[in-house]
C-alpha cells in the first residue's frame, strides 16, 4: 500500500524552492558567530544528489563536474556531509581532492562506513582485496555484518577510513566522523561499549552519535543518554524527524561535547517516514516552511554557546529543498548573528 504524499505546502516542487531561495538575499556563506557565543555552519547532506545536479535546480549553467559542483556548492555554505562513505569506504585521494576544492575555513563531516555502526553492507562493495580475504561463504553472499567477518578483515576497514580521512585532517578540514547507529541498536551496557570501541577504533578523529531508535529518549533513559554522551564528550547529534510513527526519534536538544553539536534535519513526513520499503527519495521529500526553521534557529541559538561549533545539516535532500532549506536557516540564523 503506497502511503499518500505530503502536502503540497511542504512538497510545492523545485520550481517553487528554488524561487524562495532566490529571496535569501542575506545568508552568510562563512560561519555564523552568533550574538549569544558559538559559531554556526549550515550544509546540507551531500552535494552530487541526482535530483540536485539535474540542470537548473541549484548548479549554474556549466557546473556538470564533480570539482566545479563541489567549489560551487563551497561558495554557498561552509559545511557539507558526506554521506558517500556509507555505502562504501572512502578513499584517500578523494579526501584530499575534497579539501583541495574547498576554501580554508570548509569543513566536512563524513559518515562512517555502513559496517562500523552495525549496518549490513553490500559485498559487492568492499574494495576487492578485502572481499578476496573474505572466506568462501562470505564472499558469496550478497550482503555482510561486522560480527559476520574476520577480525583481520574488520581492522583493515576501519584502519582503511581512518587512513582516508588523513587529508581532512591535515587540511583541518574534518568537522566529524558521523556514526549514526541504526534503529536495532537498543540501549544498554552492550551499547555503549559498541559507541566506545568505534570511538578508539577511530584513533582519535573526532566523532558525533546519532541513535535511531527512540527507546534512547524516554522518560526512563533520556537522561543516562546524555550523561553517557556527555560523560565520554560525545557530540549528541540532535534530529529533526517526523513524529507520532513507531520509528520516530524525539527533537531532544542536548550539547553533550564542548567541541561540537550537530543537528540533523530529516523533514517532517510523515505519510512515508514508516512506510516499509519506501525510498530515501520519498521520506526526504520535504520543504520545511519558515515557522518550522524559525523553531530549530531559536533551539540552535540558545544551545549553541555551550560548543564551540554547532554544524546543521538538512538531510531532506529532494532536488532543492535541502539547499534552499540551507540558506534560510542561515538567513535566520544571520539575523541572530
Amino acid at each position: 500500500m503506497t502511503a499518500a504524499p505530503p502536502d503540497r505546502a511542504h512538497d510545492p516542487g523545485i520550481d517553487a524552492a528554488g524561487e524562495r531561495a532566490l529571496h535569501v538575499t542575506a545568508a552568510p556563506s562563512g560561519p555564523i558567530a552568533l550574538a549569544g557565543g558559538g559559531c554556526v555552519r549550515v550544509g546540507t547532506a551531500g552535494w552530487t544528489d541526482p535530483t540536485l545536479t539535474e540542470p537548473g535546480v541549484f548548479y549554474p549553467d556549466g557546473v556538470t563536474t564533480p570539482e566545479k559542483r563541489l567549489r560551487h556548492y563551497a561558495t554557498r555554505f561552509s559545511l557539507v556531509e558526506v554521506d558517500s562513505s556509507y555505502y562504501a569506504l572512502p578513499s584517500a585521494r578523494n579526501a584530499q581532492l575534497w579539501a583541495e576544492r574547498t576554501p580554508d575555513d570548509f569543513v566536512f563531516d563524513v559518515k562512517a562506513f555502513a559496517l562500523m555502526t552495525g549496518h549490513p553492507s553490500e559485498t559487492s562493495r568492499l574494495p576487492r582485496v578485502l572481499r578476496e580475504a573474505l572466506p568462501k561463504e562470505l564472499r558469496d553472499k550478497a550482503r555482510v555484518y561486522a560480527k559476520d567477518l574476520p577480525a583481520e578483515v574488520l581492522d583493515a576497514v576501519w584502519g582503511g577510513f581512518v587512513d582516508a580521512m588523513q587529508p581532512l585532517v591535515r587540511a583541518g578540514k574534518l568537522g566529524a566522523v558521523l556514526l549514526q547507529y541504526p534503529p536495532w541498536f537498543v540501549p544498554g551496557s552492550r551499547s555503549q561499549d559498541e559507541i566506545l570501541e568505534a570511538v578508539e577504533r577511530l584513533e582519535g578523529l573526532p566523532c558525533a552519535v546519532e541513535l535511531r531508535n527512540r527507546n534512547w529518549f524516554t522518560e526512563h533513559t533520556a537522561e543516562r543518554t546524555v550523561q553517557f554522551l556527555t560523560r565520554h564528550q560525545l557530540p549528541f547529534v540532535m534530529v529533526d524527524e517526523p513524529q507520532g510513527t513507531a520509528s520516530s526519534v524525539p527533537p531532544v536538544v542536548a550539547v553533550t561535547s564542548p567541541a561540537l553539536a550537530i543537528v540533523r534535519m530529516h523533514g517532517r513526513n510523515a505519510a512515508q517516514w514508516g512506510v516499509r520499503g519506501a525510498s530515501v527519495l520519498e521520506k526526504y521529500r520535504y520543504l520545511y516552511d519558515a515557522g518550522e526553521l524559525a523553531e530549530w534557529s531559536g533551539r540552535i541559538a540558545r544551545a549553541a554557546p555551550a560548543a564551540r561549533e554547532t554544524h546543521v545539516v538538512f538531510n531532506n535532500c529532494y532536488g532543492n529543498y535541502g539547499t534552499t532549506n540551507a540558506l534560510e536557516m542561515e538567513q535566520q540564523l544571520g539575523g541572530l548573528a
